[in-house]
């Protein structure tokens, strides 16, 4: 079994649970995400990092549904470590970060907190509320701080529950290129 085939596994398996008290499986908010991406006109990575940021709700020990019930999954962590057996930074930093580009966001941006669902801001709270001024400028130093802030976005707009978006297998050529491009040592 491929890399690609593990990873789509997980998204007709696990993905098809429900998404945190949104009103769509976390297998169609990721692919609403990735295909919002691919819209906006971003490179692979993004869109890939985009596809796949919310992978550590549904491939580690610590669940979506205990982090609605106040544990901290560290979903961002998990994710980006088990994604980067496969990948590199380009794609595996900005799920690392996609939480923290939330709290960042919600600290610098005046009105993003009001564009996160009841749901979100729930998880915000449990997940170290906005950032302060300090952790707001050594985030931004990061290396990969403006895609993990390009994928959160998407991320929250990829909640619509009228909408799947494409299927896994729209994504798995992208997938397949980075993973390539990756084994053969081309990062």
């Amino acid at each position: 079994m491929t890399a690609v085939d593990i990873i789509a596994k997980l998204f007709s398996g696990e993905g098809a649970q429900d998404y945190l008290g949104e009103e769509v499986s976390v297998a169609v908010h990721m692919r609403q995400a990735g295909a919002l991406a691919e819209a906006a006109g971003a490179p692979d990575a993004q869109v890939a990092a985009a596809l796949l940021h919310d992978v550590g709700h549904i491939c580690g020990p610590v669940s979506g549904q205990q982090l609605m019930a106040g544990t901290d999954n560290r979903h961002g962590e998990t994710g980006a470590a088990w994604l980067a057996q496969w990948f590199g930074e380009d794609v595996t930093e900005p799920v690392r970060l996609h939480v923290a580009a939330k709290r960042y966001l919600c600290a610098v941006v005046p009105r993003y907190y009001g564009k996160l669902s009841a749901a979100s801001v729930h998880t915000l709270a449990i997940q170290g509320g906005p950032m302060n001024a300090e952790e707001a400028a050594e985030f931004e130093t990061l290396p990969h701080a403006s895609a993990a802030v390009a994928v959160r976005r998407w991320d929250e707009a990829a909640k619509n529950p009228g909408r799947d978006g494409p299927d896994f297998d729209h994504f798995r050529p992208l997938l397949q290129s980075l993973l390539r491009r990756h084994l053969a040592g081309l990062w």
